[in-house]
């Protein structure tokens, strides 16, 4: 069975230009939600494999980065606020999912959106509370090497609660996995942290 993201591909293979919305309704259907695509089309757009262009009637239409139009579009655009906005993108639609993810389940949440300061999410069930740092996946390898360290110390920066509970929350990659895996045991056990992993579907994978 294809993936999400290799069913966009082939979407826009055929139909470039087309919306998140537009996306979901062909693939998912016209009832279904289109959290799912928006998160595995930001992360084609990490990858360099789709650009996302605001289109005539206003609306952001998904684009295979092999369409002229596009290539010319980010020529003219800066190298450093395109790397900006995706970092930002990333980041931002991870907190969106969790957030539902949270909600579904009785938390109420204070997030922290884009570089504003502060916990990425606060989630408070009545007596319970849940502190979340999140990061997205960077451009390259190396890049998601010093994202994944640099959560482990605002995690460990947050912990002043003693009765809270603390996690990481990464995109559902790979590499991700791996460097937790790689986290000695011992220092799981004696944080408490655990690993929130986001996929391409939206679906949300907490690992200790």
């Amino acid at each position: 069975m294809k993936t999400l993201k290799e069913r966009i591909i082939q979407l826009l293979q055929e139909h470039s230009g087309l919306t998140d919305r537009e996306i979901t309704n062909r693939i998912l259907g016209e009832k279904k939600p289109q959290q799912p695509v928006n998160q595995a089309c930001r992360s084609l757009e990490a990858q360099g494999v789709l650009k996302r262009v605001k289109r005539q009637d206003g609306l952001i239409g998904n684009y295979l980065a092999t369409d002229q139009h596009v290539v010319d579009y980010f020529q003219n655009k800066g190298k450093k606020d395109l790397e900006e906005d995706k970092k930002a993108f990333s980041e931002d639609n991870i907190k969106q999912v969790l957030i539902s993810y949270l909600h579904a389940d009785g938390w109420n949440t204070r997030v922290a959106w884009g570089k504003n300061r502060g916990i990425d999410i606060d989630a408070t069930r009545e007596t319970d509370r849940w502190i979340i740092e999140v990061k997205g996946m960077g451009s390259y390898q190396q890049m998601n090497v010093n994202y994944f360290l640099t959560i482990l110390g605002e995690i460990l920066q947050r912990m002043e609660d003693p009765y809270a509970k603390y996690s990481i929350a990464l995109p559902d990659i790979q590499q991700f996995r791996n460097l937790w895996d790689r986290l000695p045991l011992l220092a799981k056990v004696r944080t408490g942290i655990t690993a929130l992993f986001v996929d391409e579907n939206g679906e949300v994978t907490e690992v200790t």
